[in-house]
């Protein structure tokens, strides 16, 4: 069974760091590229931050470069999203997306998400 397993989050004042886990099993990690997207309250679901295959290529939003560094642990099928210097408008629930094309088919999966809340 697939299951992809965000760990991490919590309540952090604003300039602190977290770091978020996505613990992954029932599929090819290594095969699949990795992202992180969040929702902040009462809007939609935006990228966050990719991670190709094997580490070698990453993309961040606009409003989080320099201050997120998202990567991957293929022997541990993990993926990160380390996040520094947050600001209130980071806030919001962050899931952990895995994707890949095959043979002329989409195969990705979701996370449930967990809560990260900047505030003081």
């Amino acid at each position: 069974q697939v299951q992809l397993v965000e760990s991490g989050g919590g309540l952090v004042q604003p300039g602190g760091s977290l770091r978020l886990s996505c613990a992954s099993s029932g599929f090819t990690f290594s095969t699949y590229a990795m992202s992180w997207y969040r929702q902040a309250p009462g809007k939609e679901r935006e990228f966050v931050a990719l991670v190709t295959t094997a580490g070698g290529s990453t993309n961040y939003a606009d409003s989080v470069k320099g201050r997120f560094t998202i990567s991957r642990d293929n022997a541990k099928n993990t993926v990160y999203l380390q996040m520094n210097s947050l600001k209130p408008e980071d806030t919001g629930v962050y899931y952990c997306h895995a994707a890949r094309t095959l043979g002329g088919l989409r195969f990705d999966y979701w996370g449930q998400g967990t809560q990260v809340t900047v505030s003081s």
